[in-house]
């Protein structure tokens, strides 16, 4: 009987019926993209903010102050005496502003309230609030997410990575145990209403909240979607599939910045990045069940319905022998965290694809968040920055089928270990050099997080693909918690020290995925054993060479 893949190749391994159904699900990078680096733009701080007070506004209405004159007036200025002309955004003057007992000035209004000078007047933390100067509204103003509250912005988007952290544990397992098509669609429904719930949220912890189960969802989606497209195409598209789908999620990091300043308030650019996952829902109608989960599942009728269902819009048919499609012999069982590591090839794939997920997080993060780009626009940054992703995608795309996956994978991670680490050694003075270096080391680990996600696809077989997959990106989003605190803490220290830590980790990891077994054009392995084989065709012929010369 035939296996799936060449009644695949029957059917066609990317005929039209495969590229509907890639370019649907590819649109759902674009949706995890503005809820990856929405608090960016939703977190916005506001160009400046001071101190609220009820009797200083009382006293700014009478004396018809400018916003820029209210804080001039009454807001103290850092260090005085040194003549620094930044003003206090988290203390006030500790002043009875009582205007029934005392004439007001509106040209020296703290005249009128005492004789000291200011440097000698005390100081108070903000009690009452603080006045915002800003274009657009953030849950920065919303909340008051500055001064001793500043960390909880920070709290916003960790709640996210632990949502993704979670949501590859509980999804990635479900998706393997009930499905990825139901997986996919529960978590499409699930972003979009958590994401309605945090634009309007009656406080803080209720938008923690749903943004924790936003990132569950999310999470849903993008790592399904891409298991789902993985496995309906053939092992020469996979990786054209894996790469363009990452490029969608570049799209969509270029495209928020236009959403968030068209719409003026926060809770609108919430609104339009999160209604669109309602649209997913018709997917149901419009995407099919992996017919390679099915057949896992024992559920042979159905997945041949779906390779019929792709012979015909392909505009071929299966013969009746390709119907007879071979069914694995093994019992159904369902997915196990002990199976990822429960034989050595599994394990050994495991541990390495593991560190390589974290290595990418902890590495991209940090130098985004260290280079910034350009000066300038917050806008315009983001999109440039998402532009410097795209030949990333070109090179992997040009070499992935060449030379293999091990060694464009190995390249990119120890070439941006080693510009990190040229970077911080290079001197303050060849500033453009540095930057050029530093680009480079972005665009190495900007390819080597693309290239894992389809070696983890390639790597791990239907039984345990979703949950293997989901599990492994958990490191991602564990890296994604742990970078800041790492960049911030280190550079303390020693500006450089964090490429430092950078470069070691790039290097080590560009070492170890050369142990991985190469998966260029081989078929996805349907079970365990098919994993185990992987690495012993080399290992079988070279012993089938020496028995040779034994008997000659």
């Amino acid at each position: 009987m035939p296996t799936f893949d060449e009644v695949l190749k029957e059917a066609g391994e990317f005929g039209r019926y495969q590229k509907r159904v890639f370019i649907l699900l590819c649109m759902t990078g674009i949706t995890f993209a503005f809820s990856f680096v929405s608090v960016v733009f939703l977190g916005q701080l506001p160009e400046s903010y001071w101190c609220k007070t009820p009797e200083v506004e009382r006293i700014s209405k009478l004396c018809a102050w400018s916003p820029q004159e209210e804080r001039n007036f009454t807001t103290p200025w850092k260090h005085v005496e040194k003549l620094d002309q930044s003003q206090s955004q988290c203390n006030m003057y500790d002043v009875k502003w009582n205007l029934s007992t005392s004439p007001l000035s509106c040209v020296d209004p703290l005249a009128s309230f005492t004789n000291q000078s200011l440097n000698q007047l005390p100081l108070k933390p903000c009690n009452g609030g603080w006045v915002y100067e800003e274009y657009s509204t953030s849950i920065i103003s919303q909340y008051n997410l500055v001064c001793s509250d500043a960390w909880k912005l920070d709290l916003t988007q960790a709640s996210l990575n632990l949502g993704f952290l979670m949501g590859a544990l509980t999804l990635g397992y479900a998706a393997d145990r009930y499905g990825r098509k139901i997986t996919y669609l529960i978590s499409a429904f699930g972003v979009g209403l958590c994401g309605v719930v945090v634009a309007f949220a009656p406080n803080f912890y209720v938008l923690v909240f749903f943004r924790f189960l936003q990132g569950i969802f999310g999470k849903g989606t993008w790592m399904t979607c891409y298991v789902i497209v993985t496995e309906l195409v053939g092992s020469k598209q996979r990786r054209i599939v894996g790469i363009v789908v990452q490029m969608f999620f570049t799209l969509g990091v270029m495209i928020i910045p236009g959403i968030a300043y068209l719409i003026p308030t926060w809770q609108g650019i919430q609104l339009a990045i999160s209604l669109p996952n309602f649209l997913f829902l018709f997917y149901y109608w419009l995407i099919p069940e992996s017919p390679r989960w099915l057949l896992i599942r024992k559920e042979k009728e159905k997945a041949i319905k779906i390779m019929n269902d792709i012979a015909r819009e392909n505009g071929t048919y299966l013969a009746p022998n390709y119907c007879q499609i071979t069914v694995p012999d093994e019992e159904v069982v369902n997915p196990a965290c002990m199976d990822l590591v429960r034989t050595p090839q599994m394990r050994k794939c495991t541990i390495i694809l593991m560190f390589a997920w974290f290595t990418s997080a902890v590495i991209y993060q940090g130098l985004v968040m260290r280079l910034g780009i350009v000066s300038g626009s917050l806008y315009m940054d983001f999109f440039i920055s998402a532009v410097v992703e795209l030949p990333g995608a070109v090179l992997i795309l040009l070499s992935i089928d060449r030379i293999g996956r091990r060694i464009p994978f190995a390249l990119s991670n120890a070439g941006a270990g080693i510009a990190c680490l040229i970077t911080a050694l290079i001197s303050e003075d060849i500033l453009w050099l540095k930057t050029t270096l530093a680009t480079l080391g972005r665009l190495g680990i900007t390819m080597a997080f693309e290239i894992v996600y389809f070696i983890n696809t390639e790597l791990y077989p239907t039984t345990l693909r979703n949950f293997g997959v989901s599990l492994c990106s958990g490191m991602c989003d564990l890296g994604g918690i742990i970078a800041p605190f790492l960049l911030f803490r280190l550079a303390a220290l020693w500006v450089e020290l964090p490429l430092i830590i950078f470069a070691i980790l790039g290097l080590i990891c560009g070492g170890l995925v050369m142990l991985l077994p190469e998966t260029m054009g081989i078929s996805l392995p349907e079970t365990i054993e098919d994993v185990e084989n992987l690495a012993r065709p080399k290992k079988t012929e070279k012993k089938r060479k020496k028995d040779a010369s034994i008997f000659i």
